[in-house]
């Protein structure tokens, strides 16, 4: 695995921040989704809850994505960000992970957002690459 810098583990991480996690089926149709819930750590995974929606059954065919995120708005050429390219390591339907992911988006959105939450997806982060270059 990636050992991840602080820098960037910090700006992933940080609270009410938001990121776009790309992923495409077994036939290579994408689907973009705008997500708040990942969580970077600096061990080289990332981990974030899915409802039952299109990044999920396209992660079930494909295990590869790619996850987008900005340090700043608005975006120009300057903007600092980064892109995690993914590969998933578990899908937990039930089980630490999931109940984890459900904990914290009660506490930090809503407990309605957290029963929507379906499956706690980890993944290994292969490569990371600022948002230009």
């Amino acid at each position: 695995m990636t050992q991840i810098d602080q820098k960037v583990v910090e700006s992933v991480n940080r609270l009410g921040r938001v990121g776009i996690l790309a992923t495409a089926d077994k036939q290579g149709r994408p689907n973009a989704g705008y997500f708040g819930s990942p969580r970077l750590n600096a061990d080289g995974t990332l981990i974030m809850g899915l409802a039952g929606n299109r990044s999920l059954k396209n992660l079930e065919e494909n295990p590869y994505a790619v996850f987008f995120t900005i340090e700043k708005a608005p975006v120009d050429f300057q903007t600092p960000g980064w892109r995690l390219y993914l590969k998933v390591r578990e899908i937990q339907r039930e089980g630490a992970v999931l109940d984890a992911i459900r904990e914290a988006i009660a506490k930090f959105v809503s407990p309605d957002a957290a029963k929507m939450i379906q499956a706690g997806v980890v993944f290994e982060v292969n490569e990371i690459r600022p948002l230009m270059g």
